[in-house]
C-alpha cells in the first residue's frame, strides 16, 4: 500500500505492506487531515519515524468486532497497555506506555490502510460527511477543555490563536454561551471566526483590559502566546495551555502565577463522543476551515502546502 513516511529526516511517499493484526481492526482510510503536530514531527518533534497522520475517517475492512465491518469510523489515537490504573479507568490517553497513531511507536493515517483496536473506533453518524468527520480528533481536543474546567455564561473567555485549533476551540467555547473573544494576527482568519458569530480582535489593534478574563486558552503555537495569556487572565483565573513547541524554552513569569494564584491547565486529547455529538447536531461548523484537498499520491506536496504560514486544514484523500 501507499503511505507517507518520515524516516531518518526524510519525508517520502513509499510502498509498504498493508498492516495486519489479529487483535485489531483494519481500516481503509478515505480522508485524513494534516495537523500542526505532523508538521512539527517533520521538524524533529517527538523523534518519530514511520507513517505520519492521526486525523482520519475510513471504513472498517476487518475487525474482531464483526459489527464494525463495513462501518464508517473515526479513531481515538492513543492505544494503552490495558492493564495500568489509567487504562482500567478507561483513559488510555494517560497510559505511561501508550502508543499514539502516527506520533509515537505506531504507524499513522497518511496511508491507504491502518489498524487500531476495535475499542478505539467510533461509528460516524450518517448525517456527518467525511469532510466533517475528519475533524473529530482535533475537535475532541477542543472539547477536552470543557471536561477539565467548568465554563458558564457568566464567564469571560479569551482564545489566543486564530489557526486551526484556535478556530475549533472558539467554536466549542461558543456553545457555552460565555462572553467569548478570539484573539489572532490574521484578518482573514478572524473574519472566518466572525462569520461563525464569534467576537474577534486583531492582536495589537486595540488594548484589552488586563487581568480581566476568567479563562484564557492559549492555542497560538507561539512562545509569546503564554505571555499574552498572563497579561489577560485575572487574579485566580485559569490559563489552559494547548500549544506545544519543538525546541527552546518558553519564558514564564512565575511570580505573577504564584502571587495572583493563577491556575495553569495542560490540555491535550479529548473524548470523541463529545466531538461527534457536536458534528451530528450541527452546533459546530468545520467545513469552512478546509483550505485544500490533495490525493495521497501528492502527499509530500500536501505537507509543503500545509506548512505555509496561515494555512488552515489540508486534507489527504485516497478516493480518486
Amino acid at each position: 500500500m501507499k503511505a507517507l513516511r518520515f524516516e531518518h529526516g526524510e519525508l517520502k511517499l513509499a510502498e509498504i505492506p498493508t498492516p495486519h493484526s489479529e487483535d485489531e481492526a483494519l481500516v481503509r482510510v478515505t480522508l485524513a487531515g494534516v495537523c500542526n503536530t505532523d508538521l512539527e514531527i517533520v521538524r524533529g518533534y517527538a523523534g518519530f519515524n514511520g507513517t505520519l497522520g492521526h486525523e482520519f475517517v475510513g471504513v472498517v475492512e476487518a475487525s474482531p468486532d464483526k459489527s464494525q465491518i463495513g462501518r464508517r469510523v473515526v479513531g481515538e489515537i492513543n492505544i494503552g497497555c490495558g492493564n495500568c490504573e489509567n487504562c482500567q479507568a478507561g483513559d488510555a490517553r494517560h497510559c505511561a506506555t501508550r502508543t499514539a497513531l502516527g506520533i509515537h511507536h505506531r504507524d499513522g493515517a497518511f496511508a491507504e490502510f491502518l489498524t487500531l483496536p476495535p475499542q478505539n473506533l467510533f461509528v460516524v453518524p450518517d448525517n456527518v460527511c467525511d469532510q466533517q468527520a475528519v475533524f473529530t480528533e482535533p475537535l475532541a481536543a477542543a472539547c477536552e477543555i470543557l471536561d477539565q474546567v467548568s465554563i458558564a455564561t457568566s464567564h469571560k473567555v479569551a482564545v489566543i490563536g486564530d489557526g486551526k485549533l484556535g478556530q475549533l476551540i472558539a467554536r466549542v467555547m461558543a456553545t457555552t454561551g460565555c462572553e467569548l473573544i478570539l484573539i489572532g494576527k490574521h484578518a482573514d482568519k478572524l473574519e472566518l471566526a466572525a462569520q461563525a458569530g464569534i467576537k474577534t480582535l486583531k492582536l495589537g489593534a486595540e488594548m484589552l483590559s488586563p487581568r480581566s478574563f476568567d479563562f484564557v486558552i492559549e492555542a497560538s503555537g507561539s512562545a509569546s502566546g503564554l505571555q499574552t495569556a498572563l497579561e489577560l487572565v485575572k487574579t485566580r483565573g485559569t490559563i489552559i495551555l494547548k500549544s506545544t513547541f519543538h525546541g527552546g524554552a518558553v519564558p514564564v513569569d512565575t511570580t505573577r502565577i504564584v502571587v495572583d494564584e493563577i491556575s495553569l491547565v495542560g490540555s491535550r486529547c479529548g473524548r470523541f463522543e463529545s466531538a461527534l455529538k457536536l458534528l451530528e447536531s450541527g452546533q459546530v461548523s468545520v467545513e469552512p476551515l478546509i483550505a485544500a484537498e490533495f490525493k495521497l499520491d501528492d502527499a509530500v506536496n500536501a505537507m509543503a502546502y500545509a506548512a505555509k504560514p496561515g494555512t488552515l486544514k489540508t486534507l489527504l484523500t485516497t478516493v480518486y
